[in-house]
């Protein structure tokens, strides 16, 4: 019997959950038309069977029609749901894991051009700025069919096998009228008492019950201190939380602390990168200690060490890891096998939840085989013959080649030019703020050592360097360099320094900036973030129609906070014509892609943020001594088979290339890329 806090079994109710780590409701937005169909399932799946505790799943699961999903929700308000429901129950459950689904109704945080097409309802007459659908207020018809609706989905999901339920009630409709910002109603449900504004939400876990019976799991996940003046406080969150335990029909209490109404607010409950790790575990302590129930929390709780005090210092029950399990979903398996150097780190970058809030899926940054479990190993299995593979570049893509070449058997030889592994990824570390993505190179670098990988560091290497080896596999991952080539000018621009070189502190930020955006990535803002430090009059100018796009919602939070207290300015739909010396100044040509008008900008410094262009004269110049040429079977890639191609008889190897060395992405594009490759060499 092991003594570790984290892995001591938990009775909840009639449920023996067999250790203290959990994920939380989370959408990864996988459904398909609604349902949790096989995706969704193996993506669970594959968390259980390496040993995690509970699976609350789907984050805000759709009570009623008028509720419909923002992002790929499961609709729980259709009885098709069921059969779903129990194939992801029974897959986890066959590996010992519990699980549960969180019920929601989004009031007004949700739109009303969705679905079909019916009025989002609020007990506030106020859109949710993070949303923008003005809601109609809440009728009394409105609120008898949504608590029938609430009680229906709870029957669904018991029919479906589920272990339990936990109600959303933050940011959603049941706190927006247990909230008194959020509360406009007059009557029984109004918020001119505590007892009013709750009722609404005691109505709902009556009627719950009712259908339900007794031995079923109910919970909340709910705000206990919005953090906001006017809002519910500290004191009245407590007396939130003793009032829900004296009902006598809440199993858990799933604390939550701040509000999701704003990107910002959102940042709060859920930090990224650069953040406080565990910010609010010492509140949800005080609502266990002050109620006596089972307590369940998580915010940024991204490491063991963390995991473990919560537990052993009696703050919570059930410890939620939730985006450290989309790093690895392996995390209990490999405490339980004394392997915490292997878990890989949850790095804070939230690429996951900030795709699901542009409609796409959650990804992790830098575990590719997390969504894609029906496809994706997250184990690498051995390769039948022992190959010997030289990789080019120690950046992302080119250390998840060598980590799972090295995992396959094969012999791995690597080339790096600089006298460090990274690549951009060490440029972006530079930040204070993001040096946490560090942890994506330090974590595959000692995976490579585990597996005597070979590096030569400070070596450019040759087309010579590579032939000598006599290699099976080649593959060229030396990434890309700032491209500075206007916009179909077919020339660069004259004058002008890059992105990198201000973030790498090769060239000082001048008087006055302007940093002319084309790509919309964090490269430009960082930029900017070092050059406003510097005291720079910073003007961040992009041709789109919004500022850096692909930073996404929640990560253009801590940028914001840094550059508004400072002279930064923010121009869009401005193009960069061209730069012409004017004296010791720069005259910039600005247009736009709107009409024909042309002004003239006067600047120190222009920094130009267009991506990168492939370095790739290496696998040119061994193209012609592979025997692919450097193709690629698609089919057999997208299909998990070898590869397979011959254009050239007399070759010697198989010639790839891949990450920003085929062209300018991401570095989740770059470990994909690797991954989906090498597992299969």
């Amino acid at each position: 019997m092991s003594h570790d806090p984290l892995l001591q079994p938990y009775q909840l109710k009639h449920l023996t959950l067999r250790n203290r780590i959990m994920t939380t409701s989370h959408e990864p937005a996988y459904p398909e038309d609604g349902m949790p169909t096989d995706r969704y399932r193996a993506y669970h799946e594959e968390r259980a069977k390496a040993g995690v505790a509970l699976a609350m799943t789907a984050g805000s699961a759709a009570v009623s029609k008028d509720s419909p999903p923002v992002f790929n929700n499961v609709l729980a308000y259709k009885d098709e749901v069921v059969p779903w429901i129990q194939r992801l129950t029974d897959g986890c459950h066959e590996h010992g894991c519990a699980v549960m689904i969180q019920l929601t109704h989004l009031g007004r945080r949700t739109t009303w051009n969705k679905g079909d097409w019916l009025p989002s309802v609020s007990s506030s007459k106020h859109r949710e700025p993070a949303h923008r659908a003005f809601p109609k207020l809440l009728e009394d018809w409105d609120i008898e069919r949504i608590i029938t609706d609430f009680a229906d989905a709870a029957e669904r999901m018991q029919a479906g096998g589920m272990d339990g339920i936990e109600l959303q009630v933050y940011g959603h409709l049941l706190d927006q009228l247990w909230s008194p910002l959020t509360n406009d109603l007059t009557g029984p449900y109004g918020a001119d008492t505590l007892e009013n504004r709750m009722r609404f939400p005691m109505d709902v876990l009556a009627a719950i019950r009712k259908r339900v019976g007794d031995a079923f799991i109910v919970g909340l996940r709910y705000t206990a201190d919005e953090v906001q003046k006017g809002g519910i406080t500290e004191e009245e969150g407590l007396e939130i939380s003793k009032r829900l335990a004296a009902t006598g029909q809440v199993d858990f209490l799933n604390v939550i602390r701040g509000r999701i109404h704003t990107d910002p607010a959102m940042t709060d409950i859920i930090p990224v990168q650069g953040m406080k790790s565990a910010p609010h575990l010492d509140f949800a302590g005080r609502v266990k200690a002050a109620t006596g129930m089972p307590t369940f929390h998580a915010s940024r709780i991204p490491d063991v060490a963390t995991a473990r005090h919560a537990v052993q210092a009696g703050l919570l029950d059930m410890v939620g890891m939730t985006r450290a399990h989309m790093a690895d979903p392996h995390i209990v398996r490999k405490i339980v096998e004394g392997r915490e150097e292997d878990i890989r780190p949850c790095v804070g970058a939230t690429y996951c939840l900030d795709r699901i809030y542009q409609a796409g899926d959650a990804l992790c940054i830098h575990n590719a085989a997390t969504g894609r479990e029906l496809a994706m190993p997250h184990d690498i299995t051995p390769a039948d013959q022992k190959r010997k593979v030289v990789i080019v570049g120690a950046g992302p893509a080119g250390l998840e080649a060598a980590r799972v070449a090295a995992e396959r058997g094969h012999e791995v030889i690597v080339f790096e030019a600089q006298p460090e592994p990274g690549g951009q990824v060490r440029l972006t570390a530079r930040n204070a703020r993001r040096k946490e993505m560090i942890g994506i190179i330090d974590w595959r670098m000692a995976q490579c050592a585990a597996k005597d990988v070979v590096f030569h560091f400070n070596t450019w290497a040759e087309p010579e360097d590579v032939t000598a080896l006599s290699p099976d596999v080649v593959i060229i991952a030396t990434g890309g360099l700032p491209n500075t080539e206007l916009f179909e000018t077919g020339k660069e621009a004259e004058h002008v320094v890059t992105s990198w070189d201000i973030i790498a502190g090769d060239v000082k930020p001048a008087e006055h900036v302007l940093i002319y955006d084309e790509s919309g990535d964090h490269a430009a803002l960082q930029a900017a973030e070092v050059a406003a430090k510097a005291g720079s009059k910073v003007e961040i100018m992009t041709p789109d129609r919004t500022f850096a796009p692909d930073v996404m919602a929640m990560n253009l939070v801590p940028y914001m906070r840094s550059l508004q207290d400072k002279d930064v300015t923010f121009t869009v739909a401005r193009r960069l014509l061209g730069v012409a010396k004017a004296g010791n100044k720069l005259n910039a040509s600005i247009g736009t892609d709107y009409s024909d008008y042309v002004s003239i900008g006067t600047y120190d410094q222009i920094v130009v943020n267009y991506g990168t262009l492939p370095l790739d004269d290496l696998y040119f110049d061994l193209k012609p001594l592979s025997y692919n040429g450097g193709a690629v079977d698609y089919d057999s890639l997208i299909d998990g088979a070898e590869q397979h191609v011959i254009r050239n008889e007399n070759g010697q190897f198989q010639l790839f290339r891949i990450g920003d060395a085929v062209s300018a992405r991401n570095t989740h594009a770059a470990i994909y890329d690797a991954l989906r490759l090498v597992k299969d060499i």
